[in-house]
């Protein structure tokens, strides 16, 4: 099974407890992005079989992120990781091709569930 996943976080701690969830579970994080722009760079370098989102961040936010990473593969899987507050942009981001969301605080039943569902399509 693919397994290669890129995460993308503004906040370090996040992308420390996404990637401690994955890497416990036995995927293996190939990178790291503190903010849109580094993960559609990361993207094209790496292309990972699927790239967990952050919407919110400073340069890029994640919907726009995840919109040029689909222009370049159009069979990229996105996960967009949001807070519940953001419901309006989830819903933004799935009509956008997000293939699925992720609840912050991240639950690791949650996180597993989602990325085994997407590796698995």
């Amino acid at each position: 099974m693919s397994n290669r996943i890129l995460i993308t976080d503004d906040a370090h701690f996040m992308r420390a407890t996404l990637k401690n969830i994955l890497v416990n579970n036995g995927f293996e994080v190939v990178g790291e992005a503190g903010g849109g722009l580094e993960s559609v760079e990361l993207y094209k370098q790496l292309q990972p079989d699927l790239v967990t989102m952050d919407i919110a961040m400073a340069d890029l936010n994640g919907i726009a992120a995840m919109k040029q990473i689909i222009l370049f593969d159009p069979t990229a899987k996105v996960i967009i990781c949001s807070a519940m507050a953001q419901r309006d942009l989830v819903v933004e981001a799935i009509h956008a091709g997000a293939k699925d969301f992720i609840v912050k605080p991240f639950q690791p039943a949650s996180v597993l569930e989602a990325i085994l569902k997407q590796l698995a399509a």
